[in-house]
């Protein structure tokens, strides 16, 4: 046999055979992060030190420029997809509600607080809302203790807006049991800070309400509403849309507080004008409790299991 047939049948090197192709790539090209590190050396030229220059990926204001949209929207979608991808989450159990629903412990201050008749009413409305920020918390601590599967992959983690208030109880019900969550931020004009029960490595910070909602619903395997402003109105009603217009396959939407929902809107009504059909109510589940509602996210998974990795 000759030494060139030798060398083709050859066993290949265990390392080498096991190369990705992302391995071999790096090691082909110097890596970018080096790249830009030496581009920020200034040379003290005026051609070095005019923005035309920089690196694109570091030019912060033509990344900014409104040509740029594009791009940003790409960059906003692929990186909390990245991490998440990482951090093996397969599925997510969403939490929507109200920023402005207190805890239990703070009804009484809040009432104590109001200087004026109209502020301790609604100070008063929001308070006998506190019963849905621990289900909230209750519902999440259940949902959190989801089993990891043989591939270490992740199912109905706890999700949020990662604000205060509904959001802030999801959170901090998963890390009453230990386990991750993760925050979906918005940059809005006043300030908002992440909540302190967020994991920080799955804290993200949007710029775009589109792609944040995106995000929401990308993993969703289950979502539960309680009492809410507009955001929530208009997290629910997309995610209702998508499912009636077949964009999305159903989900289970537990709804929290028939009291609270059935007075602000008329889900009857809307069947009774013709303007949705009376199966498109069939899409809610109206639950009270925690217990309730994870009996119903089990009673629609009752024939199917978690997908693999």
């Amino acid at each position: 046999m000759s030494a060139d047939a030798d060398l083709v049948l050859s066993p290949p090197d265990t390392k080498l055979a096991q190369m990705t192709k992302k391995e071999i790539e790096e090691r082909k090209f110097r890596p970018a992060r080096e790249e830009a590190h030496d581009a920020k050396k200034n040379l003290g030229t005026p051609q070095t030190q005019s923005a035309a220059y920089k690196l694109a990926f570091q030019d912060t204001d033509f990344l900014l420029r409104e040509d740029l949209r594009p791009v940003r929207f790409q960059l906003e979608l692929l990186k909390p997809q990245l991490l998440m991808d990482e951090a093996k989450i397969e599925s997510t159990f969403v939490f929507y509600g109200s920023a402005r629903i207190p805890e239990p412990d703070q009804v009484q201050v809040r009432i104590d607080a109001a200087t004026t008749p109209e502020q301790k009413r609604i100070a008063e409305n929001l308070g006998k809302k506190a019963v849905y920020y621990e289900e909230a918390r209750k519902l999440a601590r259940i949902a959190a203790q989801y089993p990891v599967n043989d591939a270490g992959c992740r199912h109905f983690v706890v999700c949020s807006g990662g604000g205060p208030s509904i959001m802030e109880a999801a959170n901090r019900g998963a890390q009453d049991v230990g386990q991750t969550t993760i925050g979906m931020n918005i940059v809005l004009p006043h300030e908002q800070a992440p909540n302190v029960y967020v994991t920080p490595e799955l804290s993200f910070q949007f710029h775009y309400f589109a792609l944040r909602k995106m995000h929401f619903l990308l993993r969703a395997r289950a979502l539960a509403v309680f009492p809410g402003g507009f955001g929530t109105f208009d997290e629910m009603f997309e995610l209702l849309t998508l499912i009636q217009t077949g964009k999305m396959k159903p989900i289970p939407i537990l709804l929290f507080g028939k009291d609270f929902w059935t007075r602000v809107v008329d889900f009857e009504a809307l069947a009774d004008e013709g303007v949705i059909s009376h199966s498109d109510l069939n899409l809610l589940t109206w639950v009270e409790s925690a217990e309730d509602a994870w009996n119903a996210v089990q009673a629609f998974y009752q024939d199917s299991e978690a997908p693999g990795c």
